[in-house]
């Protein structure tokens, strides 16, 4: 079974190759990944020991970074290997200030799992919620060194949990400890006979509310916003705003909107300009004298401090693949809005039923949604203290993970 899922990941290098002749991102796939280990070996020295932490991309980063600046603070003699799979992660994070080494996680075959894991002298690793590589895993088994999965979250559709799934349920097995997400995830490891795990919620949500604690101004959106209500509109992609455009001339005209979308190619930025059309203005442009109604956020890093000024919001995804992070906004106390594939995010789903995020079906619901926050302050006031009493009742993961790690490290 090894040799097929290896041969799987070869197949999808190859995929990923082709592509690179088209797409920039996978070129940037392949290009992060030349000579990735003389990189490695550059940043190594005698006698240090080092904690390895992957992420899938900047998300799962953020989910990791808190426990990351936890153990750096507790224990600074380790040093740090953060590794990213995706173009979207490391670009953004390769200067990451406490990582003495980033870099891409090069393709998951026994041999690179072999020159990895011998590279560095490894105290513990660190995988972020849904990252599972097989031969990395099994070579951390061989060589018992510790490997933990953080802000963990498992879904009954997962092949871990069907007939066919005892192969990759042996590697579950190996792995020291699961700090999971959600009571869901626990019921399905117990269920195959996996007991080594704690329940100790989402470490996200202590990066968010640490940033909302030391959220920075930007003078740009505060001259932009005025006096007026505000809807943030985050992360969007085409889908999303096929729907909600033709909804932006239907607002009371003191309404003012930000777009930030997921896709900020100055392809996208001017299709979004040509169909909203003279009412916007790009951020990095923006006019003190000008009276626009939709600024357009086309530089990335400051989306999850935009929801400070937000009245409520709207995060996209939800009509493609999935839904990108709400806790960005809720942390905020804002009232958030979504389409409907949202199922495999717990805090989505919790806030659905508490009453912190609303569920949009398509073009008419959403205008509805709309229209119900805007004409009902009593209502986002009700609706933005559910969103932040969730976030308080959500934090603490963090210190929970590094109580259980205690002995460990030190």
């Amino acid at each position: 079974m090894r040799s097929v899922y290896t041969f799987s990941i070869k197949l999808y290098t190859l995929i990923i190759w082709l592509a690179a002749m088209f797409n920039t991102k996978a070129a940037k796939w392949i290009d992060g990944r030349k000579n990735v280990f003389s990189k490695m070996a550059a940043k190594n020295q005698p006698d240090q020991k080092w904690i390895w932490f992957h992420a899938a991309s900047l998300g799962e980063f953020e989910q990791g970074r808190p426990l990351i600046e936890a153990i750096k603070q507790k224990w600074p003699q380790y040093r740090i290997l953060l590794t990213f799979f995706s173009p979207s992660g490391f670009e953004v994070r390769k200067n990451y200030e406490l990582a003495d080494c980033v870099s891409y996680l090069p393709e998951d075959t026994p041999a690179n799992a072999r020159k990895l894991i011998q590279l560095f002298d490894l105290k513990a690793i660190f995988f972020i919620k849904y990252e599972f590589w097989f031969n990395y895993m099994n070579e951390a088994s061989r060589l018992q060194i510790p490997l933990f999965f953080v802000s963990a979250k498992f879904r009954p559709s997962q092949h871990f949990f069907s007939f066919y799934g005892g192969w990759f349920r042996r590697h579950l097995k190996a792995v020291n400890h699961f700090f999971l997400q959600d009571d869901i995830s626990s019921k399905l490891l117990k269920s195959i006979n996996i007991h080594q795990f704690t329940v100790t919620g989402d470490t996200r949500f202590d990066r968010v509310l640490k940033l909302a604690q030391q959220a920075s101004k930007f003078p740009v959106v505060v001259h932009f916003k005025g006096g007026n209500p505000l809807i943030v509109v985050g992360s969007s992609w085409p889908a999303d705003e096929k729907l909600l455009f033709p909804i932006f001339d239907k607002l009371p005209s003191n309404y003012k909107i930000i777009v930030a979308p997921h896709d900020i190619s100055e392809k996208h930025i001017a299709e979004i300009e040509k169909k909203i059309g003279k009412i916007s203005i790009r951020y990095t442009e923006y006019d003190y004298n000008g009276n626009h109604k939709v600024l357009i956020i086309n530089n990335i890093g400051i989306l999850s401090q935009l929801y400070q000024y937000a009245d409520f919001a709207y995060v996209g995804g939800g009509f493609g693949v999935a839904i990108h992070n709400i806790q960005e906004a809720v942390t905020f106390g804002c009232p958030v809005i979504i389409g409907p594939k949202h199922k495999n995010f717990t805090e989505a789903v919790d806030l659905i039923k508490l009453g912190g995020v609303y569920e949009v079906s398509d073009a008419a619901s959403m205008e509805k949604v709309f229209f119900k926050l805007i004409n009902d302050e009593s209502l986002r006031l009700k609706t933005s203290s559910v969103c932040k009493v969730y976030v308080e009742n959500q934090t603490g993961a963090t210190e929970l993970i590094i109580a259980s790690l205690t002995k460990l490290l030190s």
